[in-house]
């Protein structure tokens, strides 16, 4: 389990992250979401200990996270938004560079690489550097690499970060299953129907600050589940209904163009997280 208390970061005068109280169990596939500048990222910074807290605590199963427990840290993987690996290296050179930066033994390295890379289907393509992979097979070799120390908890920041919808989908289920293999995820994304896909809860953040927690299904009931949209030459306005009648009498009274639809975790997050933005 994941706790953090009253957790803290300042960049000189600048509050990134504000006092923030979150509480992820075990095996939970939980989402963060905001906008940019939220303090997702150096949420996920602390959590893997690249930054410290200003003030505030992590503990992981009850015990306080410090750059001084590895055991704690063994429990984490991250994936980053950058790629962060070597270019003239092939796959079983970037699994067994990270195996040895963890004192793993060849063979066990060995062992997982082949397991790791067959789960994520890149046995075939082992020998192919990095500078000659997809975008989507780099993603899928992060993925491997983080998963190498057998963690509990993996954090993901942008993990789809520029793959295509066919490759972004297949990493959505890799990411299903491992979760289904008792893995811990801790998710932010800007593709707001990824979170709504994946995670059973979401956090919507702000300007530093948790502004609610809830799954994606109440946090759209919340809102209305159907909305129309009317289209005007000033643009898309939507208005949302508790009911599909309440949603089709709005309709029928419009004049010009206009469409009925679900509500979706986009529209909650537009209207929750987005008022706050200002206009470009």
């Amino acid at each position: 389990m994941i706790e953090l208390k009253n957790l803290t970061k300042k960049f000189d005068d600048f509050t990134a992250v504000d006092s923030l109280d979150l509480t992820i169990g075990n095996r939970e596939f939980f989402g963060l979401l905001g906008p940019n500048g939220a303090g997702k990222t150096t949420t996920i910074s602390m959590l893997s200990t690249l930054l410290l807290p200003t003030s505030g605590e992590i503990f992981i199963d009850g015990e306080k996270l410090t750059r001084q427990r590895p055991d704690l840290k063994r429990k984490i993987s991250v994936i980053t938004q950058e790629y962060s690996m070597r270019q003239d290296m092939d796959m079983d050179e970037i699994m067994e560079y990270q195996g040895r930066l963890y004192f793993m033994p060849l063979k066990q390295i060995r062992a997982r690489t082949e397991e790791l890379l067959e789960f994520c289907g890149l046995i075939d393509f082992r020998k192919r550097t990095v500078r000659k992979l997809s975008g989507g097979m780099k993603r899928k070799l992060m993925v491997c690499r983080a998963l190498l120390t057998d963690p509990e908890i993996l954090l993901l920041d942008e993990p789809t970060a520029g793959m295509d919808p066919l490759s972004r989908r297949q990493m959505w289920n890799l990411l299903r299953q491992l979760n289904e293999k008792n893995l811990t995820i801790l998710l932010t994304t800007h593709y707001i129907e990824e979170a709504q896909s994946l995670c059973g809860r979401v956090a919507l953040m702000n300007s530093g600050k948790l502004e609610e927690i809830n799954t994606p299904a109440a946090l759209i009931d919340a809102l209305g589940a159907y909305a129309v949209d009317v289209i005007t030459a000033e643009g898309v306005h939507s208005r949302y209904f508790h009911s599909r009648s309440e949603a089709i009498d709005y309709l029928s009274d419009i004049r010009g163009q206009s469409a009925l639809r679900d509500t979706t975790l986009e529209d909650v997050f537009v209207e929750r997280v987005g008022k706050h933005l200002s206009p470009l």
